[in-house]
């Protein structure tokens, strides 16, 4: 094996170099994964174009991914090389208050592959192997990539609490707005309401599940109400981020009603909100932003039993020498719910 490898270093906001740098050596309780495929996700968006992380330039960004087991560190148990993998991208320390809740993105220690230190744009990646999960051999790897961006999805309806009957609409039918649709098909909800601007998402949400599609934000109240027998939705998922989608939001729920947060905003964005109201009527908002642990088996698993359909985030790859014109064509390619890097 070579002492360098390929790695797409961002090294300033709209730029990338594909550069040679040291393959790095998996140590003691860790694994070196060879990657095969990595998703785009929107938060590498906010990293190319220096709205997010932007103080850890130079990187190499990219934390949706699947490979192979290339290496292991010296302590590893119970993984063999060759196997087929994926890996949660949130590192705790693992033992703090918060570690032992599954909380890790509040661990005072966290660190996050390809957002805060480098990531899986490259060749090769080491990483705890207590967070390497072995994957089936006889699931692709363009469909085991989907794991870690199901996995926030499968942590969003889990933080809500959806259930079964629960009328639920998801601001936003992008690609994760696309995946809560057929996740919450997959739990029951019902009606299940989509709201976006373009015509083109909103028809993929509804042929993911969907039972309303809305494109005319002045409609969409209206819509909601004839379809919560004039109460609103039981929950609310607000996935794209903007402050004005979720002052939207607290229109949209009906008393009792529930916020997921899940949309990134700016830092510093604020929501005015009626605490009288938030009161009276029992309202809520949680947050919840990644998965980790349970989230990602779980994922990997409605993955593994073809309860997501994948083929409208597999069509677009590109090799990573590609990759600037990946980024660049992004915006451009809105009927490509997922765009992949792929290594060879």
């Amino acid at each position: 094996m070579t002492q360098t490898m390929k790695a797409a270093v961002l090294v300033k906001p709209g730029q990338f170099e594909v550069q040679d740098v040291p393959r790095p050596e998996p140590g003691r309780d860790e694994v070196l994964v060879r990657i095969l495929r990595v998703g785009i996700c929107g938060t590498d968006i906010h990293i190319f174009n220096g709205h997010y992380a932007a103080e850890n330039l130079p990187m190499v960004p990219g934390h949706e991914f699947t490979g192979t087991i290339a290496a292991l560190g010296e302590d590893v148990t119970g993984l063999s090389l060759g196997a087929p993998v994926v890996v949660d991208m949130n590192i705790g320390c693992g033992t703090c208050f918060w570690c032992r809740r599954n909380e890790i993105l509040n661990c005072p220690e966290m660190q996050q592959t390809g957002i805060t230190m480098d990531g899986a744009f490259a060749e090769y990646i080491s990483v705890p192997a207590r967070l390497v999960i072995r994957a089936p051999d006889d699931v692709s790897a363009e469909i085991l990539a989907l794991t870690e961006p199901l996995a926030c999805v499968v942590r969003c309806a889990r933080k809500a609490n959806i259930t079964f009957g629960q009328s639920v609409v998801v601001l936003g039918a992008g690609p994760i707005g696309n995946l809560h649709v057929q996740l919450l098909r997959t739990i029951g909800a019902a009606p299940i309401i989509v709201a976006d601007l373009s015509d083109d998402r909103v028809n993929m949400a509804l042929e993911a599940g969907a039972d309303v599609g809305v494109t005319d934000p002045a409609t969409l109240e209206e819509a909601v109400l004839k379809h919560t027998d004039g109460r609103g939705a039981d929950v609310v998922i607000e996935s794209v981020g903007l402050p004005v989608l979720y002052q939207q939001a607290i229109r949209l729920i009906r008393k009792g009603g529930h916020i997921a947060a899940f949309g990134i905003t700016s830092a510093g964005e604020t929501l005015p909100v009626d605490i009288l109201q938030v009161i009276l009527q029992e309202n809520s908002i949680k947050g919840s932003v990644a998965g980790m642990g349970q989230d990602m088996h779980d994922a990997l698993t409605l993955l593994t039993h073809g309860r997501i359909r994948t083929d409208r985030f597999t069509g677009a790859s590109y090799a990573l020498e590609q990759i600037q014109d990946a980024f660049d064509s992004f915006a451009d390619r809105p009927g490509d719910l997922k765009t992949q890097i792929v290594l060879t």
